[in-house]
């Protein structure tokens, strides 16, 4: 399991929106990570389920989160790939999560992950969408060590742990 305190999320106002900013120097290969980021399969074991993944530029993206809201629905976030530059970098624009995009950057020993996501939301969700990617990315990390996440239960401790250090931390 990640250590979940490390390496927090930064925020940038916008003219219109925010942009959330995460680092995280994994202990994997470039190739390895890509994989975990660009393959459907790969994919479900710490962020989405992927129902649609058109790897190029222009090509469609749908991503259906495993969590649901109070009524039971799943967040599905619609969208297309703006830049794939496979194993370096991959950025889908979609409806509900904004621009969301992932740089790989080889390192001695693995690689850097750079998490860049650019959404217009109000100001009260900046630390639930913080600890919402942060803990996707502590997911990531334990998928790679080959622990993917079991989402049924989905684990909301590790989130709910992430959201109060993020409103310590933003107020």
């Amino acid at each position: 399991m990640s250590h979940t305190t490390a390496n927090l999320g930064t925020v940038q106002s916008l003219d219109s929106g925010y942009e959330l900013r995460f680092e995280r120097a994994l202990n994997h290969p470039v190739e390895k990570v890509w994989s975990a980021l660009s393959e459907p399969e790969r994919l479900e074991e710490w962020l989405a389920t992927a129902s649609t993944l058109d790897l190029t530029i222009g090509g469609a993206i749908e991503l259906r989160w495993q969590n649901t809201d109070l009524e039971g629905n799943y967040a599905v976030a619609r969208g297309r790939i703006t830049t794939f530059e496979p194993p370096k970098t991959i950025e889908y624009d979609t409806d509900i999560h904004g621009l969301i995009r992932w740089d790989l950057e080889p390192r001695q020993g693995g690689c850097l992950l750079r998490l860049t996501v650019r959404h217009e939301l109000p100001a009260n969700y900046l630390t639930i969408v913080l600890a919402g990617w942060h803990v996707h990315i502590d997911f990531l990390e334990d998928a790679l060590n080959g622990q993917p996440i079991n989402w049924n239960p989905w684990p909301l401790d590790r989130w709910e742990t992430l959201h109060r250090i993020y409103e310590e931390t933003l107020d």
